[in-house]
């Protein structure tokens, strides 16, 4: 896989600081006080509020009281966010979990699990009231996705496969990006099925599409968001990816502690990701469902890995994911799961090794500004 930049990635990571009210940096620099620079790349282009574990440590200066300055950068699809990594433009990189076994077992690129955020909560979601009722109704038709590069259409063109359904010349896949193109795509029956994350088919409901949802089962039995970074970089600096990790897990308890807290101090640090088109009260209780379908997948990953610690990732889990990929004929030979494990001693436990309490009455205080 070659790691190449292209225009569009390099605009996007240019404007993104301008955004989120950060220096632009380079990896490994320090920024005015000592800080340690550190940026994080992003498998979206839309960074809202269903992106707690990276976009609350930057509203509560979780990062800045560890000693690092921290800019969270929206690249692309997964791909992109790995070729920045792969490139050392970016420390650590937001992935598929599809793509981090892609990666290691396709390329010989050794990227590490440093979180798992959530299950692979992907859906293909028709008109409730059209004539799509099943996976087979979906021969011949036209699927809308985010990207060509979108880690979700792997796992649907198993599905299909697994159904009789050949995903190469029984039905069409075409790009709609985010936001309002992917529901004017189906409304104007440009596409007939849409393939997205529950966020963001939470989003499209919020628009006032009335949705029916097909899936496999057995998707949310997968691992799929996957928090990463390279082995050189585990191995060289576990101290930093220990201190990041902390903050993405503090993050995790004070969302699931105040979801409309979280909502309220994105909306006031990120003003420029807060929707339009309605009222406070309507915006409020849209991002809030898109936020909640976010906690559901962060809640059975976590109950999937052991139920106590946030972020914990097991061979187990991976080692399903991949399975399902190699019997899919996604992937061509596995690996030993541990392969993908970060491999820093009690990780997961020194991450977690916060007071939780005080961050629960830190989000029930709620305090902004």
């Amino acid at each position: 896989m070659s790691p190449i930049r292209d225009d569009l990635t390099r605009r996007r990571a240019l404007a993104l600081p301008a955004l989120f009210g950060l220096a632009a940096t380079t990896r490994g620099a320090h920024a005015q006080g000592g800080l340690r620079r550190v940026a994080i790349g992003v498998g979206t282009t839309n960074l809202n509020l269903a992106y707690p574990w990276l976009t609350l440590p930057l509203a509560l200066n979780y990062w800045r009281e560890d000693g690092y300055e921290v800019e969270v950068l929206p690249v692309g699809a997964s791909l992109q966010a790995l070729q920045q990594m792969v490139a050392g433009n970016v420390a650590f990189a937001q992935l598929n979990s599809s793509v981090v076994v892609q990666a290691n077992v396709q390329n010989n690129i050794p990227v590490r699990v440093v979180m798992n955020n959530g299950v692979i909560d992907w859906s293909m979601s028709v008109l409730e009231d059209g004539p799509i009722k099943s996976v087979q109704d979906l021969r011949g038709k036209t699927i809308g996705v985010f990207s060509l590069a979108t880690g979700g259409i792997a796992f649907m063109r198993a599905y299909l496969r697994a159904s009789g359904i050949n995903p190469d010349s029984d039905i069409r896949i075409i790009p709609v990006g985010l936001g309002a193109p992917p529901i004017e795509a189906l409304r104007s029956n440009r596409v007939q099925a849409l393939l997205f994350w529950a966020s963001a088919q939470a989003g499209f409901e919020n628009a006032g599409l009335k949705l029916r949802y097909i899936r496999d089962d057995a998707w949310a039995s997968f691992p799929d968001f996957t928090f990463s970074t390279m082995e050189a970089t585990a191995k060289g600096e576990p101290a930093m990816v220990e201190a990041i990790a902390r903050g993405c897990a503090k993050a995790t308890e004070f969302v699931m502690a105040s979801p409309d807290c979280q909502r309220r101090l994105h909306w006031a640090r990120f003003p420029t990701t807060k929707p339009t088109g309605a009222d406070d009260a309507t915006l409020a209780r849209w991002d809030l469902n898109n936020l909640e379908a976010q906690l559901a997948s962060m809640r059975a990953a976590q109950a999937m890995n052991g139920g106590k610690l946030w972020g914990r990732a097991t061979p187990e889990a991976y080692g399903r994911i991949q399975s399902f990929m190699l019997e899919a004929g996604l992937i061509q030979r596995a690996v030993d799961p541990a392969t993908f494990m970060i491999g820093i001693p009690n990780f997961y436990e020194k991450i977690n090794d916060f007071d939780a309490a005080a961050v629960r009455a830190q989000a029930q205080a709620c305090t902004i500004g």
